[in-house]
């Protein structure tokens, strides 16, 4: 009886594990700061992911004929490009089929070699400096435009649609924040504005007190600044605190947040603000304001900008993996070449340098405490 028992539960283990070996695990890797003052970024982009993935597994995807059941393993790169690249090469040595991330351009850049050596594709949904493509990686994909499009389009509003004539340019050092302000003076000063000052600063200071009445003294039109919402909050409540209430203040990606509008404090330098996402508004987006309302239901607060990003850019490598019937990244890699995919964001399609084609651009301004497109 003892023996028969055995027989039959070894008989039940054998039957689990049969099913087990049918149903195919794929793991998608993620990466953002899941902890620091840009926390609250990674967590959306985490929630973009996990939507994603609950959607596939919710669809009985199969590749190569297998059944599939697809989990993600996130890491925390901490906004650190040490960080960044460590993070990368745990996840090449647990060898995920495809990675979504990073955050930052500062942490996306180096990693995307690690990716490269490996063999792993990534696509961010939010690092925006130019020079991530530039080293032409087959791994390396962005859908969303990058920083010539952002810096290019602020400055055009700043001289075309303000008239502004002198502007002081402020950045955090970083390759997102300088990159940014680069493409921002560059394009300025192609419009006759006059840079009449410029400061640095890094992604950990709180205090802009001496930058900020260095940049009073030169009397700008506004201030362009080359950062994230952590920064940007506690420097626009110092504007007021130096009567800067006047000044203009434009800003790329990293600071268009909702987040921010916590974090002022109820300064009214808030109202001043012009910044601009890569993208289309979450209500020119083909199915962003649906999409949203799924969000909201399932993580509510937590929306900053990129998620919808991270939910195609998921998307994007599973349906490589489908057009190769292959999750294995050097088989369904090529693929991801051809994408062609009607996402929540846009339609995306990439140029032979990983680039989204035809990206969009959209300005906001923040009134009576909420951020609105311009465009």
């Amino acid at each position: 009886m003892q023996i028969k028992l055995k027989l039959t539960v070894a008989a039940a283990i054998a039957a689990m594990a049969g099913l087990a070996s049918a149903q195919d695990v794929v793991r998608i890797g993620h990466v953002a700061p899941m902890s620091g003052q840009q926390a609250s970024y990674g967590k959306d982009n985490d929630n973009g992911v996990r939507m994603a993935i609950e959607d596939l597994n919710s669809q009985n995807v199969t590749i190569g004929g297998k059944k599939v059941r697809f989990e993600i393993q996130t890491e925390d790169d901490a906004a650190d490009p040490k960080q960044g690249t460590a993070a990368a090469q745990k996840l090449c040595d647990a060898k995920v089929n495809g990675v979504v991330g990073h955050l930052n351009s500062g942490t996306t850049i180096p990693a995307s070699k690690v990716y490269n050596d490996c063999g792993i594709p990534h696509i961010t949904g939010a690092a925006t400096n130019p020079n991530l493509t530039k080293p032409g990686y087959k791994t390396t994909y962005r859908i969303i435009a990058n920083d010539n499009a952002l810096g290019a389009g602020l400055a055009f509003y700043a001289a075309d649609g303000l008239k502004l004539k002198k502007v002081a340019i402020i950045d955090d050092r970083t390759a997102y924040g300088q990159g940014v302000a680069e493409v921002f003076k560059k394009t300025a000063q192609s419009k006759g504005m006059q840079v009449v000052d410029e400061q640095f600063t890094n992604d950990k200071a709180t205090d802009f007190m001496a930058i900020l009445t260095a940049v009073k003294a030169k009397n700008p039109d506004a201030i362009f600044y080359g950062g994230m919402h952590p920064q940007a909050a506690p420097m626009l409540r110092q504007m007021e605190q130096l009567g800067m209430t006047n000044v203009k203040y434009f800003g790329g990606d990293g600071i268009c947040t909702q987040e921010i509008i916590q974090l002022v404090q109820g300064a009214k330098t808030l109202n001043n603000v012009v910044c601009a996402e890569g993208g289309a508004s979450l209500a020119k987006m083909p199915g962003g304001e649906a999409w949203k309302k799924r969000y909201d239901a399932k993580y509510p607060g937590q929306f900053q900008v990129y998620s919808p990003y991270t939910y195609d850019a998921t998307m994007v490598l599973v349906d490589a993996m489908k057009r190769a019937n292959s999750a294995d990244p050097k088989v369904y890699t090529p693929k991801l070449a051809e994408t062609n995919y009607k996402g929540v964001t846009a339609n995306i399609q990439f140029e032979p340098n990983g680039e989204l084609k035809n990206p969009a651009m959209t300005l906001y301004v923040y009134r009576d405490g909420k951020k609105v497109p311009l465009n």
